[in-house]
């Protein structure tokens, strides 16, 4: 054989060489192009539920939320109709004024006095965190003839 002729073989081995690890190579790497595919098809399959159970929620709330309100109204249009009906069949007055506690309660809310502040002691006693609690008499005397020293 020539030495031209094993030149062009070994091109030619080496060309069949190179498309065989190239196709290898491509199979490989699309494999896991084709998983990443199948993985992101999956995921926006798992967001559009999400998101319809999102949706299918929000009715549900939005749905119960009129319901309350719709028994809400109801029960105050019974307690109206039952209130009106006891006026005007109800004799005794006590009995009126268990129907109609809110008229009493809103008097008497009206003339009770607006709340203290808390304080950590009862009337006429000093507490815990009065200045002088646990002193002595006579080192409450000195303390109160020496001028304090200024706050800030």
């Amino acid at each position: 054989m020539n030495e031209s002729n094993i030149d062009w073989i070994l091109a030619i081995a080496c060309f069949l060489a190179g498309i065989g690890i190239g196709a290898l190579g491509y199979h490989l790497l699309n494999a896991n192009v084709a998983r990443n595919q199948k993985v992101r098809q999956r995921l926006a399959e798992a967001e559009l539920e999400l998101s319809q159970v999102k949706d299918a929620l929000n009715d549900h709330f939005a749905k119960a939320t009129d319901l309350v309100t719709s028994i809400q109204r109801q029960s105050h249009e019974l307690e109206q109709q039952l209130s009106q009906s006891a006026d005007r069949l109800v004799d005794d007055l006590q009995l009126k004024r268990r129907l109609h506690p809110r008229q009493e309660g809103e008097t008497q809310e009206e003339d009770a006095d607006p709340p203290q502040m808390p304080r950590d002691y009862a009337e006429g006693a000093q507490g815990t965190l009065s200045e002088d609690y646990g002193l002595e008499p006579h080192k409450q005397r000195a303390t109160e003839e020496e001028t304090p020293p200024p706050r800030y």
